[in-house]
């Protein structure tokens, strides 16, 4: 090996050495730890407060009481607001109120009842919380991963066909296989740009948007033909799936609270262990962060870069699989209201860390839940609560904006940088 050679080698596991240090420090207790969840928590509450004046704007009746004084109408004004995010989060959590007197009847339904709104945040957050897992592992290994919408269409395709196809299998076999299934079906629809990306340099941001389109297209017309339910008409949905395939419920409709929210935590747990205490979490880390030094070290960045977009459909994969399992028990066009686009700012806000994309999961899923009784009992547009969470992305996308606002020094933000390749850039 000529001695240019050896140089560069050797500067890639200095570089693997100090990211090594790196970890070891992150996981020590230290002021830099709330340093690093400053700008989340302040742009969440700075979210809430331009929510609050764009509620007061929305409101005819705050308009009508200005007309008749400006003190009325900031009675009103307040008034709106606080009614308006009462709503939003006793839709979103439960009614205190309604608890204690569920409690003292003592009646179990009337109990579940009453908390089934915090369930329904947690239902609406498990596709969440997978979508999120794979954009951020793809930020990780260095991709931007915009195709969770399609691979998480492309898994949940691929897990109604299992569950309604195959029938006579016991509950322990087929449910897990119509899991795997899901996962094998997104993990192949991010193989595909994974493999442009390494092997030709074709971008994965162009790649993974077209996949999306073919994954729509597809599956418009597999439940307007093969797919179809007989009976259902002109429909586009599928056959109920078995019912040894579904992922249980823990409680009698309507809650559909279910054993899905747990698997999404697992999920969690083992891609945090796979990233961060694995040496397959090293490298693709190392990659991520600077490929060139990853390949001065040895490391096999199209090998990485490959395994990296496919984990990631998996993932998405299993967002469609579960919400097809667990919650609609069939497959039809409208089944994601946007979750995979949503996932991107998820993967942001969370800092691109499984714990971090688990608390970002519930913030939107609590917010998306409580929206319809707050646009019920307020009458504010639904829309303001995706104003709010454009709102909470844009300040954590620009951290300088919240240093600006509230006059923070040395405020310290992510050491975790992610390089990502220009047009045309091999891994």
């Amino acid at each position: 090996m000529k001695k240019e050679d050896n140089q560069k080698v050797d500067l890639g596991k200095a570089f693997l050495r100090k990211l090594n240090r790196e970890d070891e420090d992150a996981a020590k207790p230290k002021r830099g730890f709330w340093q690093s969840i400053a700008v989340p928590a302040l742009a969440i509450l700075t979210g809430l407060l331009i929510g609050a004046i764009l509620i007061a704007l929305s409101s005819q009746r705050v308009y009508e009481a200005f007309g008749q004084g400006v003190a009325q109408g900031l009675g009103t004004a307040v008034n709106e607001i606080w009614s308006s995010y009462k709503a939003l989060f006793s839709g979103a959590f439960c009614n205190f109120g309604k608890i204690v007197s569920a409690f003292q009847d003592g009646s179990p339904q009337k109990i579940r009842v009453a908390i089934n709104p915090f369930l329904e945040s947690l239902v609406v957050a498990t596709p969440y919380i997978f979508s999120g897992l794979a954009v951020a592992l793809g930020f990780r290994a260095g991709l931007f991963n915009i195709g969770v919408e399609g691979q998480l269409f492309i898994g949940a395709l691929c897990s109604t066909f299992v569950g309604y196809s195959i029938k006579g299998l016991p509950g322990f076999i087929h449910m897990p296989l119509a899991l795997l299934a899901g996962m094998a079906g997104g993990a192949f629809w991010g193989f595909i740009p994974g493999f442009l990306k390494a092997k030709t340099g074709g971008h994965e941001v162009i790649n993974t948007i077209m996949m999306n389109y073919i994954a729509f297209r597809l599956t418009d017309w597999l439940l307007t033909g093969p797919m179809t339910r007989q009976g259902a008409g002109s429909m586009p949905v599928s056959p109920i799936i078995e019912e040894s395939a579904q992922i249980p419920q823990f409680f009698p409709s309507p809650i559909r609270f279910h054993l899905g929210f747990f698997m999404a935590l697992a999920v969690a747990w083992l891609i945090w262990w796979l990233l961060f205490k694995t040496t397959w979490g090293l490298n693709l880390r190392t990659v991520g962060t600077n490929p060139r030094a990853a390949k001065y070290a040895g490391l096999s960045t199209v090998k990485t870069t490959i395994m990296g977009m496919s984990i990631s459909g998996a993932l998405a994969g299993m967002a469609g699989a579960v919400q097809t399992l667990a919650v609609n028990r069939s497959m039809a066009v409208g089944l994601s209201s946007g979750y995979g686009f949503d996932s991107i700012a998820l993967a942001l806000i969370g800092n691109n860390h499984p714990l971090g994309v688990i608390l970002s999961s519930l913030l939107f899923g609590t917010l998306r839940n409580g929206a319809t009784r707050m646009m019920v009992v307020s009458q504010i547009p639904i829309d303001i609560v995706s104003v709010i969470q454009a709102i909470i992305l844009m300040l954590v996308a620009a951290p300088g904006i919240i240093q600006a606002i509230y006059h923070l020094k040395n405020l310290k933000t992510s050491d975790d940088k992610v390089f990502l390749s220009g047009w045309g850039g091999k891994a």
